[in-house]
């Protein structure tokens, strides 16, 4: 079994500072094989605001996977948006877009859904998808296959079409054809966990989309600051939602949902594990 800690929306820029030791404690105790982050390291994509995320992050174990979101796109200066658009993301957080961890047991690719000609969508091209396959390729069938990126390529029906990558159809399909198990991801502050079947129709197979909130910002949403931390085993996966308790001081478990495989299907099996009862 290996342990991922998932981080989204960090947002350095418009961070709760008094979250981030809290953070990093809890994170080291936790002592998590592969650290997840799904984007937005940053407000404004500003050097000071890419060199405090690159500071904490020096902070958290690894390895580390993360990719940027759109927010790590200069938003108002235009040369910097359309001609060096992830130029500072690359100079302070990583110059790979395209990040992979793989071992004996999970392979975890990263893919960069931030794009210049939009303010806050994301896409997935054709040449990337091709990357996933090929990077899958090599991958034993019972390793278990996660894809990471910032923008969804699923959401509760009570979200909009729009809320969702572009072109997530065709990834979705793609997805299905290299046995993609796990979809993480961000942008919406929002934390899910649910299963693709309800929204794509793809012939036994149904992935599990894991969406974390914001871990760090200011910027809510409505919904307190938190993280996820999933435990993969080939045929299992529990996800453990950990939420900012704003009386103690302290990021507690909050949830626990669990999802089973069948064949190339998961499928949810809560079984009522919920904070209070651990």
């Amino acid at each position: 079994m290996r342990t991922l800690v998932h981080l989204s929306d960090l947002h350095f820029g418009r961070v709760d500072h008094g979250l981030l030791a809290p953070l990093r404690t809890l994170i080291e105790r936790i002592d998590p094989d592969v650290l997840v982050v799904s984007g937005d390291l940053t407000q404004r994509a500003k050097p000071e605001q890419f060199e405090e995320a690159r500071a904490y992050l020096d902070t958290l174990p690894g390895p580390q996977i993360i990719v940027p979101g759109n927010h790590d796109i200069s938003l108002y200066n235009v040369f910097r948006r359309f001609v060096k658009p992830l130029e500072r993301y690359k100079r302070y957080i990583t110059d790979d877009l395209d990040p992979v961890y793989i071992d004996d047991e999970i392979a975890v690719v990263g893919v960069n859904t931030a794009r210049s000609f939009t303010i806050k969508d994301g896409k997935v091209s054709r040449d990337q998808l091709e990357v996933v396959r090929q990077q899958l390729a090599k991958v034993p069938a019972e390793v278990t296959r996660i894809v990471v990126a910032h923008h969804p390529f699923d959401l509760p029906d009570h979200f909009e079409e729009r809320d969702l990558v572009n072109r997530a159809p065709r990834a979705m399909q793609a997805f299905s054809e290299c046995g993609v198990d796990i979809l993480m991801g961000g942008h919406m502050h929002a934390s899910h966990a649910g299963s693709t079947a309800a929204r794509y129709q793809l012939s036994e197979y149904a992935a599990l989309v894991v969406q974390a909130g914001t871990a760090t910002s200011t910027r809510g949403r409505g919904e307190v600051n938190s993280f996820n931390v999933l435990r993969v085993d080939s045929q299992m996966v529990e996800i453990d939602r950990y939420g900012w308790d704003v009386v103690h001081g302290h990021f507690e478990l909050v949830d626990t949902d669990k999802f089973l495989r069948t064949g190339n299907v998961w499928t949810p099996h809560n079984d009522g594990l919920m904070a209070a009862g651990l």
